[in-house]
């Protein structure tokens, strides 16, 4: 059975950006190796990603539900048989496919990789790497002021260097054959973002649970980042 990127993240077609989001981390959750093995999937986490990548974003949002709203019509229309509304289904799916595909030259390839790839990825591992060492010199005494300020000054950094890498990210569209190269890329900004959020909450409350959770957050944007790598890799 075909399955539209609504049926995949399992949200309504009229859901707001809050429950996509919402719909995603939860999934992710569930299928992401990292954080689930027993339920290891990695087609299934593609697709998500796919789906949430369209979702996520109004504009290919729109553009998307308009080549789906034929078939959702189709749907509702008793008239129309399940193998046919199946095969129409494919189709728009295809079709939808087909308009986000196009012939990348190995000049715009390049370009990509050099102006938005490499240096993402070089950020990414600024923000990331000194981690580990952060919080060993902060378990010295997490409730030393001098300590604390030395944790919140390289949380500045990590925010200043997120900040620069997401301009990148945003500064030129990728090809297509570097898609999920891509998404695993946007997917690790997003958790390094989420996991900034969560250690800055310690240094103001002093609860550990936000440090911890910081940290699976930026364990888990690591392995998305070692995808991406893995991922072009194949590419070449």
């Amino acid at each position: 059975m075909a399955q539209n990127h609504y049926d995949i993240l399992k949200v309504s077609p009229t859901a707001s950006q809050a429950e996509i989001k919402q719909a995603y981390r939860r999934l992710a959750k569930q299928f992401h190796p990292d954080a689930n093995r027993e339920v290891e999937n990695h087609d299934q986490i593609s697709r998500i990603n796919v789906a949430y990548e369209v979702l996520s974003d109004p504009t290919q949002r729109r553009s998307y539900d308009r080549q789906l709203r034929p078939y959702q019509d189709q749907v509702l229309d008793p008239t129309v048989g399940y193998a046919e509304r199946q095969q129409r289904a494919s189709t728009a799916q295809a079709h939808y496919r087909q308009q986000k595909t196009g012939r990348d030259s190995d000049e715009q390839l390049e370009r990509w990789l050099a102006q938005v790839y490499q240096p993402v990825n070089r950020m990414l591992l600024q923000i990331l790497k000194p981690l580990r060492d952060q919080l060993d010199d902060l378990a010295a005494d997490p409730f030393d002021d001098e300590l604390l300020e030395d944790f919140q000054s390289y949380l500045d950094d990590c925010r200043q260097f997120l900040h620069q890498a997401q301009q990148l990210f945003r500064s030129m569209p990728n090809p297509s054959n570097v898609a999920s190269i891509a998404a695993h890329l946007y997917y690790c900004l997003n958790q390094v973002g989420d996991g900034i959020d969560e250690l800055e909450r310690f240094t103001t409350s002093y609860d550990e649970h936000y440090l911890h959770t910081g940290q699976e957050l930026f364990r888990i944007a690591l392995g998305l980042q070692r995808e991406a790598q893995a991922a072009l890799r194949d590419l070449k």
